[in-house]
């Protein structure tokens, strides 16, 4: 069984989205990051800073959105989410998969708390730099990893339609209203989005809830 740990409207929430894209069974188990007491000491024992997104795989535990992506989408391999080794596009997929966690998630949250820095300051670079990559490669292919979506489309959509449409951190790029209408307009983005909007009504809402 597939057990699922998340929390509305939080960075599980592109895990969510693949979720769906899998078509396999699963089921979720929230951990309100938000609750007044913090989330429960007992939650350490699958995910060491008591973060989400997490998943239990039939007893294996894999934490990390990249890992977690990585894993289930090569776990389930009918769903055609991921290039199979040995394809010329997967190191493509792994990169894009990973500069989601490790540039474009920091990047955005230093912008957003008004951080001022020099790029070697941090492994991840300045934000300037993360948006011109991402312009630049989302004007000269439709997803991700070229012509076809891909469990990558998941986090980068996800994330760029977050960080673009809630935050208002990433700036409102044709590139990017184009590439997240095309990416949204999926079957299974629609059930993860009326599953989530429903779970988020007995859920702390996040501080941005309300927000323009």
């Amino acid at each position: 069984m597939l057990k699922f740990y998340c929390m509305p409207w939080s960075r599980a929430s592109t895990v969510f989205w693949l979720l769906e894209e899998l078509s396999q069974p699963y089921e979720i188990e929230i951990i309100d990051i938000r609750a007044p007491g913090g989330v429960p000491e007992s939650y350490r024992q699958i995910q060491p800073n008591k973060k989400v997104p997490a998943i239990d795989h039939d007893g294996t535990i894999v934490t990390e959105r990249a890992a977690i992506c990585i894993y289930l989408a090569d776990m389930f391999p009918e769903a055609g989410l991921a290039p199979p080794i040995g394809d010329k596009r997967r190191a493509a997929y792994l990169t894009r998969l990973v500069y989601c966690d490790s540039v474009f998630d920091p990047a955005v949250a230093a912008r957003a708390q008004g951080w001022q820095y020099v790029s070697n300051n941090f492994s991840f670079g300045l934000f300037d730099d993360m948006v011109t990559n991402l312009e630049k490669l989302l004007s000269r292919q439709p997803y991700a990893v070229g012509e076809s979506f891909t469990a990558a489309d998941t986090q980068l959509a996800g994330g760029i339609n977050f960080t673009m449409n809630i935050l208002k951190v990433l700036p409102a790029l044709q590139v990017f209203k184009d590439y997240v209408a095309r990416a949204t307009d999926r079957p299974a983005y629609q059930r993860y989005a009326a599953k989530e909007a429903e779970l988020a009504k007995h859920a702390t809402p996040p501080p941005f809830a309300g927000r323009g």
